[in-house]
């Protein structure tokens, strides 16, 4: 564990078990903190909840959709400090201008390579350590 990954808590929303088991214990591995909600009207309430550094956010979820989700997490102005990187299988230019749009600050294809999902979480949570003076 590094210094960077330290104390950063990770919310994970989504609703297919094996993908989530396998990104829980890869951003474990990392040294983050990570929670797990299988539906988007859950994953509202929790990220409000919670107020995690970093949403893992899958696009197509029950109850409402990442997409939701994201405009949800954007519109409410004490959750500014939470980024968010959706993913999904459906990475058309077109998806991935909409979560981009609604205020996603990454975006990955599934299916993503582990080095792409712990890249970007660092990337994301480092910048974020900088906007923290």
């Amino acid at each position: 564990m590094s210094k960077e990954t330290a104390n950063k808590s990770v919310m994970l929303v989504e609703d297919e078990d094996s993908i989530a088991i396998a990104l829980r214990f890869l951003l474990e591995r990392e040294g983050y903190e990570v929670s797990r909600v299988a539906d988007g009207k859950s994953a509202i309430e929790e990220i409000k909840r919670r107020a995690p550094d970093l949403v893992l956010l899958d696009v197509m979820l029950p109850g409402a959709s990442g997409y939701e989700v994201c405009q949800s997490i954007r519109l409410n102005s004490a959750l500014d400090d939470v980024k968010i990187m959706m993913i999904t299988a459906r990475a058309s230019a077109t998806e991935r201008r909409k979560g981009l749009a609604l205020g996603a600050d990454a975006f990955l294809g599934k299916p993503f390579s582990n080095t792409e999902v712990k890249a970007e979480a660092r990337r994301l949570l480092s910048e974020k350590a900088l906007g923290d003076d």
